[in-house]
């Protein structure tokens, strides 16, 4: 990796630098969206004692619920717990700490620790135990709380489309928490479907400009399914 190309040829190279004890931004949301080679590879690393900040922990089994099943995972800050049943044990039984955090104040979490911004104040959570032990303010007949951003020492996002600057396009609902999540890294890590000559990307349509990607790799996908429904035809039919 040279210049402005962003592009490594290995995942241990994407990740050098992961240390036990460190905090990781990753985006997607459920399956969608997910780097989950990446996630794969901190698995093979045995990178312990992480705190994982994500919408919620993928599923049993794949995405970042493999991190919870070899117990690599310290602290969840998310929004979701019910789609992963090891991560709903492992709560209740005290082995894995979780911050429950609104979706979107954990987006603009997120997005005010790329911004530089370190808190803001928002309704959402006042008088309940969201507000637990954080700063209240009224702004005109309203009362809000105030929430610190979060800055992760890696973030690791998934494009659809990406340049080997590191300029990326995210596709439909896989964008959800990735362009957040990508500002919000000391270092952070692109997995993409499709990496492409820089010039070959519209410039307006891009996503996440390159200045916030540190190091960019060819992933492959999966494309699960998280919740396959079948529709069972009527018996008159």
């Amino acid at each position: 990796m040279s210049g402005l190309n962003k592009l490594v040829s290995n995942y241990d190279e994407a990740l050098q630098g992961l240390e036990d004890g460190m905090t990781i931004i990753a985006g997607g949301f459920g399956l969608c969206g997910i780097p989950e080679n990446l996630i794969a590879q901190i698995q093979k690393m045995g990178t312990k004692d992480l705190t994982i900040v994500s919408n919620n922990a993928g599923v049993d089994e794949f995405g970042l619920g493999l991190l919870l099943q070899s117990q690599q995972v310290k602290k969840m800050i998310a929004s979701y717990v019910g789609e992963n049943k090891l991560f709903e044990k492992q709560l209740l039984d005290g082995i894995l700490e979780v911050e429950l955090t609104p979706q979107g104040t954990l987006a603009e979490k997120m997005r005010s620790g790329g911004a530089g911004i370190p808190a803001f104040y928002t309704a959402t959570g006042y008088g309940t135990d969201v507000a637990t032990g954080k700063e209240s303010r009224k702004f005109g007949d309203k009362d809000y709380i105030l929430e610190e951003a979060i800055k992760g020492d890696f973030a690791l996002v998934k494009a659809w489309k990406a340049d080997l600057h590191g300029n990326a396009i995210y596709r439909m609902t896989a964008q959800n928490f990735n362009p957040m999540a990508a500002t919000a890294g000391k270092i952070t890590v692109m997995e993409a479907e499709y990496i492409v000559e820089p010039g070959e990307l519209d410039p307006a349509q891009i996503h996440t400009p390159g200045i916030y990607v540190n190091r960019l790799i060819q992933g492959d996908s999966e494309k699960r399914i998280e919740q396959r429904t079948i529709r069972q035809d009527s018996e008159a039919s």
